[in-house]
């Protein structure tokens, strides 16, 4: 059995976990059940014994969930798994995680980790995926600046055929979209550019991917690349382009609710996510590349690293995430964008 800190402090020793101690974990998460089932069934080969009951929220009202849980004084939730690393950060600069703390925990990168209570198990880049049957022996844009190009030197095509996340629906596509705002000096040069062509705005990754590979548009932007990925192993037609100007890329989130029902259970399954063999089944079997240089593979960072992949930028965890969860910021952003995109303006998508 894993040795495991529940929820000490500095200094305490970490505690041997006994079988007849555990028996039940409650997972909330925005992780599709098919893309984390693989790493449930491989916990479950180590701890049989342990029941899992696991919960799928879209990111905003899993957050909403938790923190009203943790209001009531009626938390339900053992591990909180969020692609929303913005909204995990505030929750623990609110009090509301416990403290792990391990060698394996050890082992991550600094920016995958903030204050031994949040913790960054992947490492998932954010690309643009195109359907190569419908760009037809076009240029395929490797960087922003290029896709800028594009989609003002050939408007008859692009029209309508590019896509990326409503920010005002998807969080994750808000917080990628406040990264671009930081990171780029062309990201409101390019976001007119998609507004000109009447650009698809969607709330969900999987939809987004589905008009891509059906053909209803031609490229998506800022698209979660490990929900490519899978679609591309199960026989998508689909090619993936990591910005060669910069790559940004996601760290699933996980925190422990301070107040968890079941804290053995949610540290032994957390120092599972955080050890290699927790790593490589999330890599190998999830698509979902893993945050610790040790995963071994081409989901693993070191596959990832080798590959053609312009500057890698991970957004590290921090404070400095919630700096657009403030409302005023946050309305402001997002009004904002909407104009610079024409959202009011939509063509029927191509059938």
């Amino acid at each position: 059995m894993a040795a495991v800190v529940t929820g000490c402090s500095d200094g305490q020793k970490a505690e041997q976990l006994r079988p007849d101690e555990i028996g039940k974990l409650v997972i909330y998460s925005t992780t599709d059940t098919e893309v984390f089932r693989p790493v449930i069934v491989d916990f479950n080969k180590l701890h049989p014994q342990i029941s899992i009951t696991y919960v799928e929220r879209d990111s905003a009202p899993l957050y909403d969930l938790v923190l009203s849980e943790h209001r009531n004084g009626n938390v339900k939730s053992d591990i909180v798994f969020s692609a929303a690393m913005d909204m995990q950060v505030k929750l623990v600069n609110d009090g509301l995680a416990a403290r792990h703390q391990s060698s394996n925990a050890g082992d991550l990168p600094d920016w995958a980790q903030w204050r031994h209570e949040a913790f960054g198990l992947t490492f998932e880049p954010v690309v643009m995926l195109y359907n190569p049957d419908v760009l037809q022996g076009r240029p395929v844009p490797q960087s922003r600046n290029e896709l800028t190009q594009m989609l003002t030197a050939d408007p008859d095509f692009w029209q309508g055929r590019v896509g990326t996340y409503d920010i005002s629906q998807s969080s994750v596509g808000y917080l990628l979209a406040t990264q671009d705002a930081r990171q780029s000096s062309e990201f409101g040069a390019l976001g007119k550019a998609m507004g000109s062509r009447a650009v698809r705005t969607y709330a969900k990754t999987s939809e987004l991917i589905a008009d891509i590979e059906q053909g209803r548009i031609a490229l998506g932007y800022n698209v979660l690349g490990s929900y490519a990925k899978r679609r591309i192993a199960a026989g998508g037609n689909l090619k993936i382009i990591y910005p060669q100007d910069y790559t940004l890329a996601i760290v699933r989130t996980a925190i422990i609710p301070k107040r968890a029902p079941n804290p053995r259970s949610a540290h032994a399954f957390l120092e599972y996510l955080l050890s290699l063999r927790g790593q490589n089944t999330l890599a190998q079997n999830s698509f979902l590349s893993a945050s610790r240089s040790g995963a071994s593979g081409a989901y693993g960072r070191i596959g990832l690293t080798g590959a053609a992949v312009g500057p890698l930028r991970p957004i590290p965890l921090g404070p400095g995430l919630m700096t657009y969860l403030d409302h005023q910021k946050q309305e402001r952003f997002i009004a904002n964008w909407q104009a610079m995109i024409g959202s009011d303006t939509r063509l029927p998508l191509a059938q």
